[in-house]
């Protein structure tokens, strides 16, 4: 019985690190301006005329961060973080670089400033991303 007892409460504390873990990520990574972002489906639309992009699984807001360069996360310097907005720069060993502004409006709306190279293309965008629901 007290065993039983036991594996529940370990149980329970590990998924309540796991659930945490996303925003003690952004925290300690210095990204505490993206902290607030709920977690979720977020649709992505260019605000330049581009049309959607393929909604993204948002688990951890660095992310959006390196939106042009998915997959594994590159190293990313935080330039600066606080009062709802983040600039940070990253580089993708062999796949390129960005430099992204990311203003939060509400933790369901930001809006993202991103410009870099993309293997060896440049890419330029200004985009608006919305929470639409459960992953």
């Amino acid at each position: 019985m007290m065993k039983t007892i036991v594996s529940l409460r370990r149980a329970a504390l590990i998924s309540t690190c796991a659930l945490a873990a996303p925003a003690l990520a952004v925290a300690a990574g210095g990204l505490t301006a993206l902290a607030p972002l709920e977690r979720g489906r977020w649709e992505v639309r260019d605000l330049d005329g581009g049309g959607p992009r393929p909604a993204l699984c948002l688990g951890d807001p660095a992310r959006l961060v390196q939106i042009e360069h998915p997959g594994p996360a590159c190293p990313i310097e935080v330039l600066r973080s606080g009062n709802g907005e983040a600039t940070a720069q990253y580089s993708c060993s062999g796949r390129g670089f960005g430099h992204t502004h990311i203003r939060v409006e509400t933790p369901r709306l930001v809006r993202i400033d991103t410009q870099g190279l993309n293997n060896g293309k440049p890419f330029s965008y200004r985009l608006e991303a919305k929470k639409a629901g459960r992953c």
